[in-house]
């Protein structure tokens, strides 16, 4: 689950984490009120949306009075912003953070996240932060380093120090900073921290400029606080609604939809279907206790969804029953007719019977004995 950065710089400012002073801001009166109260002589309005390159989209502004602060509030307010992560539809913008200006003298790049391979956290650091990381990462990779830890001690954060090139009372900073953001990480159920940038100021300060927080799904049962922090209006109200549904489902920006169940089958179905020359509609898989309402909820979000142009159903049943797919098809159809081509691969547990309820309803169903058969099918029908 993504929270905002205005978010993630409270959970990090609760640990101890220095960040700069801001305001969340969701009219242009409390944004000029916000930087009336930050005062100094300089500012940065920033868009908060749930997506990276906010930078590059202009959605940060920097302002040096308080009429650019109103001006800028003004332009981002309820406009969209367009980066690589959004999109082409982009993201509406409802919410500013109004932060107070730094003097910075350097950037880094930092982040933790889940290591599995190594069954720890991994520390991506960087001397060369800001919003040209990712041309550093494929262009530069030797600027970026990957530190497996599983607690921070002073040997390792003075290496990560001397990698970023700090030293003296910087280096110390960083050895607080890094003991900080391990303790934030583990004790939120964080699936992945950023800071990009990390700064250092003229004054020889350490800052959280900017923050990612992506909290791990599994762990929100004992994350009330963060649980609050979601924001349903910057997620896609189709998998808002098959989350209710305990359906994993994913929006794309193919035309093919997908329901399958298990995810590693769901993955090779979307990639069959690149090979064959299209690309999914979406990720959706039923899981393995589904039941009728489910599927029928599933259905009905692949017929209703207006890019969908045929829709690929593969179910490999061993919990799964294909006579509990077949149910689900036929009540979706009652609300949501078959306006799309379907193609279906039943195989498993109650086959027969699944087959059978579909064909006695008459739909016009096209039936594939495998994966490459039915993925075929369903780009030839678009």
């Amino acid at each position: 689950m993504n929270i905002h950065e205005y978010q993630a710089k409270e959970v990090l400012r609760s640990f101890g984490v220095n960040v700069p002073r801001g305001h969340l801001a969701q009219s242009v009166g409390e944004a000029v009120a916000a930087a009336d109260e930050l005062a100094g002589s300089v500012w940065v309005v920033k868009a908060q949306i749930h997506a990276g390159g906010r930078g590059k989209a202009g959605g940060v502004r920097l302002c040096k009075s308080v009429d650019e602060v109103k001006a800028a509030a003004q332009a981002l307010l309820g406009s969209v912003l367009v980066t690589k992560q959004t999109g082409p539809a982009g993201k509406e913008v409802g919410k500013l953070y109004v932060e107070e200006g730094l003097n910075i003298a350097h950037e880094f790049y930092l982040s933790l996240l889940v290591d599995r391979e190594a069954e720890a956290v991994a520390l991506v650091v960087s001397p060369a932060g800001g919003m040209d990381i990712e041309e550093v990462a494929a262009t530069e990779s030797e600027k970026i380093r990957t530190f497996p830890i599983r607690n921070i001690d002073a040997f390792e954060a003075a290496e990560i120090a001397s990698f970023l090139g700090l030293q003296g009372d910087a280096a110390g900073q960083l050895n607080v900073l890094l003991r900080q953001l391990y303790q934030a990480f583990t004790e939120k159920d964080a699936a992945m921290l950023e800071l990009n940038p990390l700064v250092l100021t003229v004054e020889g300060n350490l800052v959280a400029l900017d923050a990612k927080f992506v909290a791990d799904d599994n762990g929100l049962y004992r994350q009330p606080e963060i649980v609050a922090m979601r924001d349903l209006s910057e997620e896609d109200p189709r998998e808002i609604e098959a989350a209710q549904y305990g359906l994993n489902y994913i929006q794309l920006d193919g035309n093919i939809g997908c329901m399958v169940n298990g995810a590693g089958l769901a993955m090779a179905t979307m990639d069959m279907i690149q090979m064959k020359g299209a690309k999914p509609a979406n990720f959706l898989d039923v899981g393995g206790g589904v039941t009728v309402p489910a599927v029928t909820e599933a259905f009905k979000l692949l017929f209703s969804d207006a890019q969908v142009k045929a829709v690929l159903v593969n179910i490999f049943g061993g919990i799964v029953r294909c006579d509990i797919i077949a149910q689900g098809l036929l009540e979706a159809i009652k609300t949501h007719p078959m306006n799309v081509p379907v193609v279906m691969r039943l195989v498993g547990t109650n086959e027969d019977a699944g087959r059978k309820l579909v064909k006695d309803a008459g739909l016009d169903v096209r039936w594939a004995e495998n994966l490459d058969e039915a993925a075929s099918m369903a780009v030839g029908a678009i």
